[in-house]
């Protein structure tokens, strides 16, 4: 089985069972960095890890779990301490762990996150207690995995950090890691998919100013208002700008949608019902989320039309410049056969003066052939013999010329061929 098996095998088969949080219970606090970083900048940080961590890494730093996972773009830094606490955000519980890592982060950070985890009716646990933490005015307040737990988040920063607090109704020490790992996925998902936003609003201006472009470029043709050199210039430019756009922007847009339909799944999986008839972590994402993903979607969707237009606007004007060199042809082939037709009446006229001249000489030849015999013998008739000669040789040197021309003919047929 082993000498049969695909390199890949054994590599798919713990992809299927990596990617996961450790086991942990409530009380317990997680802090979560996420930073977009290059491929070289993503190698350099799983060589902090050793060989054996290329996609995902679990260390112990005593007393705390750091938990380091690599994704195609981006990397996520987990940082998990177990433990009852007064203050679920006091990010001072984490210096002493995550210090340590700081400079070992290459990239940007994207996102950053505080998750409180305790148990349902824990001291702290209360709303009077909780709204302390957040903005009352953007507080959301749901229950997830079919109120096996309740959420609160107003999500903003504060101090440089998201937060959530999870109330947890259930011990299963699977459930809850799983539960986290699906909020992080879609907090942090949701925010990468909101970069192809940024994107799509930097390069709509420049598409309006194409399209404007591409409409009087359009009129031009139909109006003949330049020359044809000067308009397929013009319609090359345009289709350059467009070839560097989706050049540019292509891969975010794709990944954007890539990443709102994983949102989506997230969100699906959660199970989320609303508290008190109040806003739920379904509808902020959906608030958010869609508007940035339908823009970018509608962007693509114009930058492929524009190229598309582009495309039918060089092939209107070149079939317009195939039709006139179609006309300029057929016009020159006329002109040529009226050329070769009045070159062949030429030609005839000018055998014909060719056989009268001819035949004057040789005439002429007989006549003072038929002199000098009258001298000599007194015969014949020279100005009798001249003139029934003249019939006679005009019908040698016509029937000479037509043989020589006929063979000159053939020889020119045999040529071509």
């Amino acid at each position: 089985m082993a000498q049969r098996s695909r390199p890949e095998r054994a590599s798919l088969t713990a992809e299927m069972h990596s990617r996961k949080l450790p086991p942990f219970t409530a009380p317990a606090r997680l802090m979560q960095i996420v930073l977009l970083a290059s491929d070289a900048e993503l190698e350099a940080a799983a060589a902090h890890f050793g060989a054996g961590a290329a996609r995902h890494a679990v260390v112990d730093l005593g007393g705390a779990t750091l938990v380091w996972e690599r994704h195609s773009e981006f990397a996520t830094y987990n940082f998990i301490v177990p433990g009852q606490f007064d203050a679920p955000f006091d990010e001072e519980a984490f210096a002493p762990f995550v210090a340590p890592w700081l400079d070992r982060m290459p990239g940007a950070i994207i996102r950053s996150s505080f998750l409180a985890i305790g148990r349902a009716g824990m001291p702290g646990t209360h709303p009077e207690h909780l709204e302390a933490w957040f903005d009352a005015n953007d507080l959301v307040v749901c229950d997830v995995q079919e109120g096996r737990a309740r959420i609160w988040s107003d999500f903003r920063l504060h101090g440089g950090f998201g937060r959530m607090f999870i109330a947890m109704r259930d011990d299963d020490t699977r459930r809850i890691p799983a539960l986290v790992q699906s909020l992080l996925e879609l907090g942090n998902y949701r925010k990468l998919a909101l970069l192809g936003l940024p994107e799509a609003q930097k390069h709509g201006p420049e598409l309006r100013r194409i399209e404007e472009d591409l409409a009087q470029l359009s009129g031009d043709i139909d109006r003949e208002a330049r020359p044809r050199e000067q308009l397929l210039h013009a319609i090359g430019e345009l289709g350059s700008r467009i070839a560097q756009i989706a050049a540019t922007t292509r891969y975010r847009m794709s990944a954007t949608a890539a990443y709102a339909a994983i949102c989506d799944d997230r969100v699906r999986t959660l199970a989320v019902s609303a508290v008190n008839g109040g806003p739920t972590l379904v509808g902020f994402t959906q608030r958010r989320l869609h508007p940035a993903v339908q823009t970018c979607a509608s962007f693509v969707q114009r930058l492929d039309d524009l190229a598309g237009r582009v495309t039918w606007t060089a092939e209107l004007l070149r079939t317009r410049i195939d039709t006139e060199i179609a006309a300029q042809n057929r016009d020159l082939l006329a002109s040529l056969d009226r050329r070769n037709a009045m070159q062949l009446r030429l030609q005839q006229t000018v055998e014909g003066l060719s056989v009268a001249a001819i035949s004057y000489y040789a005439v002429s030849l007989v006549g003072y052939l038929a002199k000098a015999s009258h001298a000599a013998w007194h015969w014949p008739n020279y100005e009798l013999a001249t003139g029934i000669s003249v019939p006679f040789v005009v019908a040698i040197v016509a029937w000479t010329t037509h043989r020589v021309r006929k063979a000159h003919a053939a020889h020119d047929d045999h040529g071509k061929a």
